[in-house]
């Protein structure tokens, strides 16, 4: 592990980069401006969520902090998260004051006693079912809150917790169903809710331990980043005969597949993305896309 690995798992204040982040940004978020019709479709994101050691790293708050500034603040997310797989799909944290879901261990303990309320998101709930039903039966868990793929990204993307969120369940692991799935939510977008994948773009615990392996990690990052450009679904589809290092990269498929939700909810499904964040921390690619 290097030394700046090391550093924010190991903080001399816990989430204290975080606490600097609420400081300075705070009123800022509170005024964001809110979609409108006028605004057109929101994206669709993939985020690298990070574990609470994100709360610690300066440069990865400001930057998913300013990508959402980038666009108008969405009436309602729904986030997939690479730590939930359900099937059929649920839907779970739509309530308001439903405790968050700490699941991780390990860590300070002050990372337990984080908070991010947001609103009440029945509305959206709802929506989702209207949408989902029609083919599945939809399970909503009334007491499993936010898990951390979805609250510590959108504690530094908005910071005031002003906006209804509602995680989904990842129905399987299969790159084809979550593609099918994000085909599902695209229209979602049109109403002002945006839609979020969030998972890691290489998730190896094996090249934190052993550097020697960052090659790998490195081949992969660039294939995806290249497929990604192109719009190359079929070959993200297939990453795990396509893509070099995968085994190392993705030695489980849950922190690649929630990519596929995100480019199924595409406008046009084989569109190009957008990278948006490319950094390598913790010895992998936090690379992280957007799509209209």
């Amino acid at each position: 592990m290097t030394s700046d690995a090391y550093d924010l798992f190991n903080p001399a204040v816990p989430a204290g980069a975080y606490d600097a982040l609420l400081a300075r940004v705070l009123p800022q978020a509170r005024e964001h401006r809110a979609w409108t019709a006028g605004d057109g479709p929101l994206p669709a994101l993939f985020v690298s969520h990070g574990a609470p050691p994100t709360l610690d790293d300066p440069q990865w708050l400001d930057d998913l902090f300013t990508w959402a500034q980038s666009m108008p603040k969405p009436r309602g997310i729904v986030v997939v998260s690479a730590h939930w797989e359900n099937a059929p799909v649920a839907i779970a944290g739509a309530a308001a004051g439903t405790p968050l879901y700490y699941d991780f261990g390990g860590f300070h303990p002050r990372y337990y006693t984080l908070q991010y309320a947001t609103p009440d998101a029945t509305h959206l709930a709802r929506r989702l079912t209207r949408t989902l039903s029609r083919t599945t039966t939809v399970h909503e868990f009334t007491d499993r809150g936010l898990d951390h793929g979805a609250f510590i990204p959108l504690m530094a993307m908005y910071p005031a917790a002003d906006v209804p969120v509602v995680q989904l369940s990842m129905p399987s692991l299969d790159p084809e169903a979550l593609l099918n799935l994000g085909r599902r939510l695209c229209h979602l977008r049109e109403e002002g809710f945006l839609i979020m994948g969030s998972g890691f773009m290489t998730h190896s615990f094996a090249v934190m331990r052993d550097p020697g392996l960052r090659g790998h990690v490195v081949a992969f990052d660039e294939w995806a980043a290249d497929a990604l450009s192109r719009g190359d679904v079929g070959a993200l589809v297939d990453y795990r005969a396509k893509g070099p290092g995968a085994g190392v990269a993705h030695p489980t498929a849950d922190h690649f597949v929630p990519l596929l939700l995100t480019m199924g909810a595409a406008t046009d499904v084989g569109a190009a993305a957008t990278t948006v964040i490319d950094r390598i921390a913790f010895g992998n690619s936090i690379r992280s896309i957007q799509v209209t």
